[in-house]
C-alpha cells in the first residue's frame, strides 16, 4: 500500500460537477453576502453576522487540529489571546497597524503552537486535551500579573481610531465583509485539504497513527505541522475581536469557556468537514443571542446548560455532527428516489 493510498481509505469530498444543487448554494451565499447591505440600519442583526463570521472562522481554525488531527484541544483560547495582545500592545503602545499586528499575534501564536505541540503531541487521549487547558490557564495567569504589560485583570481598552490603516470602521457591514473574508481563509484550506496528500496524511494519522507509520509518515511532523497553521489562524480570528469589541481581558481571551465554545461549535456542527464548524458557529451564536435577550442577567448558568445538552444529544445521537449527518440523510433520500 502506498502512501497516496492512505487517502482512499478514509471520508474525502468528492469533485462533484456544476449542478443545479450548486447553483442554489451559490446563489444562497450571494444571497447571505447581501444581506448586511439590507439590513445595515440593524446593527443588532448585523453584528451577529459579523460574530456567526467570526465563530465560523475561529472553529474552522480548530477543527485543522481537532477534526481533521483528531487532537481535542481544550485550550485554542491561549492563541487567540496571544493574537488578541500581541496586535493590540503594538497598536496602543506603539502605534503599529493592526494589519501588521495581525501578522505578528500570527507568527508568534505559530511559534507557540509550535513549542506546544513539540512538547505535548506524543500524548494521547485525555493528556493532550489536560495539557492544552493548563497552557491556556498558565496564560491568563501571566496576562493578569504582567500590570506592566497587559493592563492585568482589567485589560487593555483599544482606543477607536476609524480607519482602514487600522483596521476600525464606522458601519459594522464593513467588519462583516472583513470577517466573512477571515472566513474564507480556513474554510478554503479545509476544502484543499479534502483532496491533497497532507489532508490525507493527517487523516491517516488520526484514524490509525500506527497504520501510518507503517507507509513512513512522520505523524509527528504532520501534526505539528497542523499545529502551526492552527494556531495561527486562531491568532487572526483574536486581532480582529479586539478591533471590533474594543478591549482585550485576559479572563476572556484566555479561558477555558472560550476554548470550549470552539470546540464546541466544530463538534456540534461536524468535525473533519469544511462546512460543519461554520454551522455549529452560526448554531451556536444564533442560541446565545435568543439565550441573553430572553433570559437576560440569568443566562450565563443557564447557557452553559443548554450548550452542554446540546453537546450530549448531538455526540449520543449523531456523533459524527449535524452537518455530515445531513449530507449522509440527503445522498440516502437521493439514492431512495433514484431506486423508486
Amino acid at each position: 500500500m502506498s502512501l497516496e493510498q492512505v487517502g482512499a481509505s478514509v471520508p474525502v469530498e468528492k469533485k462533484q460537477k456544476f449542478t443545479l444543487k450548486n447553483g442554489m448554494q451559490l446563489a444562497g451565499i450571494l444571497l447571505l453576502l447581501l444581506l448586511p447591505l439590507v439590513l445595515q440600519e440593524q446593527d443588532f442583526l448585523v453584528d451577529t453576522l459579523i460574530m456567526i463570521a467570526l465563530w465560523g472562522f475561529v472553529a474552522s481554525a480548530w477543527n485543522i487540529v481537532g477534526g481533521y488531527g483528531g487532537m481535542l484541544s481544550l485550550g485554542h483560547a491561549a492563541f487567540f489571546g496571544i493574537g488578541a495582545y500581541t496586535s493590540t500592545i503594538l497598536f496602543v503602545k506603539y502605534g503599529v497597524s493592526p494589519w501588521i499586528g495581525i501578522m505578528a499575534g500570527a507568527v508568534v501564536a505559530g511559534l507557540f503552537g509550535l513549542f506546544i505541540g513539540a512538547v505535548t503531541l506524543r500524548l494521547h487521549g485525555p493528556f493532550f486535551s489536560l495539557c492544552t487547558i493548563a497552557v491556556a490557564e498558565v496564560l491568563m495567569i501571566i496576562a493578569i500579573n504582567w500590570h506592566s504589560l497587559t493592563h492585568g485583570s482589567g485589560g487593555i481598552p483599544v482606543p477607536f481610531r476609524p480607519g482602514a490603516v487600522n483596521m476600525m470602521f464606522d458601519n459594522k457591514v464593513t467588519y462583516f465583509y472583513l470577517a466573512v473574508a477571515l472566513l474564507a481563509i480556513p474554510y478554503g484550506l479545509s476544502r484543499w485539504m479534502n483532496r491533497s496528500h497532507f489532508g490525507y496524511y493527517l487523516i491517516g494519522v488520526r484514524e490509525n497513527e500506527q497504520a501510518a507509520l507503517a507507509l513512513g509518515i512522520s505523524s509527528v511532523k504532520i501534526r505539528l505541522i497542523a499545529m502551526v497553521i492552527s494556531s495561527s489562524l486562531t491568532a487572526m480570528g483574536g486581532t480582529f475581536y479586539a478591533q471590533y469589541i474594543g478591549i482585550v481581558e485576559p479572563l476572556h481571551e484566555f479561558s477555558f469557556q472560550l476554548s470550549a465554545q470552539i470546540a464546541l461549535m466544530a463538534i456540534i456542527g461536524g468535525i473533519g468537514t469544511a462546512g460543519g464548524p461554520i454551522f455549529g458557529a452560526a448554531l451556536i451564536t444564533l442560541l446565545g443571542t435568543v439565550l441573553r435577550s430572553t433570559l437576560g442577567g440569568a443566562q450565563g448558568g443557564v447557557q452553559a446548560v443548554v450548550y452542554g445538552l446540546l453537546l450530549v444529544v448531538v455526540v449520543l445521537v449523531i456523533p459524527q455532527g449535524i452537518v455530515p449527518w445531513f449530507n449522509r440523510f440527503m445522498a440516502k433520500r437521493k439514492r431512495g428516489s433514484v431506486h423508486a
